[in-house]
């Protein structure tokens, strides 16, 4: 397979094609070797760079019909348009560029206004307690009064909680998943991740046809990668509950490296089994005693 550094670059045109550029975007993850950093180096290489500006021929006229099939089908079977961010573009959120490895292109469907106010990032545990469970509404609920539009990854768990929580309260969420827009994981948010579609904000940075031809072991790569973009659109992340290896660890760290709050609620230190919750407060995470230390501290 040729090595995606030796995409040769097209001429250049003023005029953008979405569906042009979503089908370059793909083809540059055929690479074996492709993956976010390396993509994004490439266009950290090369400033106002468009995916079509590194195509491979022959293979973007095969991902174009292959991405207008995939778009087709999204309209006709979910009723929603996908759309897409490019990093240069006007649109793209300043706050994205704020990752390790920005994200050239984002997919999206629903109410886009939500990404540039101001937002929170609720996130824990695919297997809460109860008194997770209580403390993931309360904390939604409290932010949803306040004015924040929650963030999360629609997993089961607390990411449910929060999402169908502020929803509930007549808040705004948007969901930041780890599958590409005609996906749903757990299946059992299907139905979640269709109201949230068409009444909030639904993103995604995962490839389409890339997700297709890799296996789950592969796919679940993604889920890490997305835990980045989510802290990245938000101001702070709050961790309800999370195990020593949970996944949600991945976001304590790109909140940190990326200059947002990160809050841990109290109860996550009183809990022997783990040691995360005081290894981040060194390194400068925001203990949570009472729900309101979070709006103080969101208003410095």
């Amino acid at each position: 397979m040729r090595s995606i550094t030796k995409y040769y670059m097209l001429s250049s045109s003023p005029i953008i094609s979405p569906i042009e550029e979503i089908a370059a975007y793909e083809t540059l993850w055929e690479n074996q070797k492709a993956s976010f950093k390396s993509i994004a180096e490439i266009f950290r290489s090369n400033p106002g760079s468009k995916p079509t500006d590194f195509v491979n021929k022959n293979k973007f006229e095969h991902n174009l019909n292959e991405i207008i099939s995939i778009i087709h089908n999204l309209r006709e079977e979910n009723k929603f348009r996908p759309n897409l961010l490019i990093n240069g573009s006007v649109n793209y959120p300043e706050k994205l560029r704020d990752a390790r490895e920005p994200v050239e292109l984002l997919y999206y469907t629903g109410n886009l206004d939500l990404i540039y106010g101001r937002s929170v990032a609720i996130v824990g545990t695919r297997n809460p307690s109860p008194e997770g469970i209580a403390r993931a509404e309360r904390m939604t609920k409290l932010l949803v009064e306040n004015g924040f539009t929650i963030a999360s990854g629609l997993a089961a768990g607390i990411d449910t909680i929060a999402h169908t929580t502020a929803i509930k309260n007549n808040g705004n969420t948007i969901a930041v998943i780890g599958t590409p827009l005609n996906t749903v994981y757990p299946k059992e948010n299907f139905k979640l991740q269709q109201f949230i579609a068409h009444n909030h904000l639904l993103i995604t940075q995962v490839p389409f046809i890339k997700y297709k031809k890799q296996d789950y072991r592969s796919n679940r790569l993604f889920f890490p990668e997305r835990n980045k973009t989510m802290s990245a659109i938000t101001e702070a992340t709050i961790i309800i509950e999370a195990g020593e290896t949970s996944g949600t660890l991945v976001q304590a760290r790109a909140a940190l490296q990326q200059g947002r709050k990160l809050f841990i609620l109290n109860s996550c230190f009183e809990n022997k089994n783990i040691t995360w919750p005081s290894y981040y407060e060194k390194k400068g995470a925001i203990r949570v005693r009472n729900f309101e230390d979070v709006l103080s501290n969101l208003s410095k």
